[in-house]
């Protein structure tokens, strides 16, 4: 076989691997952000069943985008784990979920 060929074909092996791998690891990030919204809309008192309703899609797609670009994921798991007291301030959803709260009447404890 002609080393070139085979060469050609090893970069063409790595370049896929390489892109299947970002996009499971994109995946990946995108379903634990969905998981953690979720999560967050549960500890600041929201129903969950909001986000499944039509009529606050828009925002709930919204807060989903914010969700996936937040700087704080760290922070947001350990306050949903306990381990950090206090209200969700870092959240960058917090006066929407506030809003929500307000209009759906929260959930029962």
């Amino acid at each position: 076989m002609n080393p070139t060929l085979f060469e050609i074909g090893v970069a063409i092996i790595m370049v896929a691997v390489s892109i299947a791998l970002v996009v499971w690891f994109s995946r990946y990030m995108a379903a634990a952000s969905g998981r953690r919204m979720m999560h967050m809309l549960t500890r600041a008192g929201v129903d969950p069943e909001v986000a499944k309703h039509g009529d606050t899609e828009a925002i709930i797609q919204d807060v989903r985008s914010r969700c996936r670009r937040c700087r704080f994921e760290d922070l947001c798991d350990r306050w949903l784990a306990g381990k950090v007291e206090g209200d969700n301030s870092f959240c960058p959803n917090a006066q929407i979920f506030r809003s929500l709260t307000r209009t759906t009447g929260g959930i029962a404890p």
